[in-house]
């Protein structure tokens, strides 16, 4: 059988460009090389280029194709691990669509939704034994006074970036004297932002892939972070956070996390693979959801990859199949 083309497509255009950059190393790394001809494909605002040895060599936007030493390379399939805009948000999902090439995320609509935090927690309100954290959604166009905050939410709060990933831009503020600085931080990030009370328990973190036609739960992760919040700098500084793969969880608990999280990746429509993030309320085992990231980073020790190593399989045939079932 002919090896397929792989197009494995990274950067982006926010402040994850690098994580971006990590994860599809990983991802090549482990892509079986007798089954897969991978490309990698850096996406810029300024251009989409392949590179190699003999240089860089532009994209063909109108077919999504390279030529190479004379010859003309087209793709069976397109592997997006852009964390942020264009690659998490539908934008390269509805390009795609439109070519016919088949992808590992949700669609554009699911990518769409799914990265606007507060629409999404619209859409998975009532999802039984799932809770979310009392928020407002505020607008750079719009007022935005620490008053109005103040008088519907209690702190501590979190604030952060409506589409985003990766916390950045994220602030914990204890009282109306934070409000400003952390307001100004997150619009630098996007023209819309989350309010958000804090909810103090344990943090998790769990995949969720559709294999071989069936939805797999992954094994959580427990977060424990020695800041005050999982922010950029825990997730991404060795020795900032201790995350705990498979989390101690009872075997009542981990049935009672599968079936939530399930839930929510039907409602969302999600394909390929996600990972959701949650909160057990402290003194409780009250379930409540953070967000929904339909393009996890996928470093050697990101938090999926953790897990599906606990899951015994190995990652290459994880990714493996997320090629084959979207084919």
């Amino acid at each position: 059988m002919p090896r397929k083309n792989i197009a494995l497509i990274a950067g982006g255009f926010t402040g994850e460009y690098e994580v971006s950059i990590n994860s599809a190393q990983n991802i090549k790394a482990n892509l079986d090389a007798a089954k897969y001809n991978v490309y990698t494909i850096l996406v810029t605002r300024d251009r989409w280029f392949h590179e190699s040895e003999d240089g860089k060599f532009d994209v063909d936007k109108n077919d999504f194709s390279l030529t190479l030493k004379g010859e003309k390379i087209t793709f069976d399939f397109a592997f997006i691990t852009v964390h942020g805009t264009p690659g998490e948000d539908g934008k390269l999902q509805g390009y795609f669509d439109m070519l016919g090439i088949p992808y590992n995320t949700c669609d554009a609509t699911t990518s769409a939704i799914t990265m606007n935090k507060a629409y999404t927690k619209a859409i998975v309100h009532g999802i039984h034994g799932l809770n979310t954290a009392h928020s407002i959604q505020l607008f750079k166009t719009g007022i935005h006074e620490a008053s109005n905050v103040v008088s519907s939410l209690k702190f501590p709060l979190f604030i952060k970036p409506n589409n985003g990933g990766s916390s950045v831009g994220m602030s914990k503020v204890q009282n109306v004297a934070g409000l400003h600085d952390a307001f100004e931080r997150a619009f630098k990030e996007d023209d819309q932002i989350l309010v958000e009370e804090f909810i103090k328990g344990r943090e998790f973190s769990i995949g969720v892939a559709r294999l071989k036609g069936h939805i797999t739960v992954l094994p959580a992760t427990e977060i424990i972070s020695s800041k005050d919040f999982f922010d950029y700098e825990a997730k991404y500084t060795p020795g900032v956070s201790k995350e705990i793969t498979p989390a101690d969880l009872s075997a009542e608990m981990n049935e009672k996390i599968a079936n939530i999280v399930t839930e929510v990746y039907l409602r969302l429509n999600c394909k390929g693979m996600v990972r959701i993030d949650f909160i057990i309320l402290e003194n409780t085992d009250d379930f409540y959801f953070i967000e929904i990231n339909t393009t996890p980073g996928q470093s050697a020790n990101s938090l999926v990859p953790q897990q599906v190593r606990a899951m015994g399989m190995d990652v290459g045939e994880f990714y493996g199949e997320l090629i084959e079932g979207a084919i």
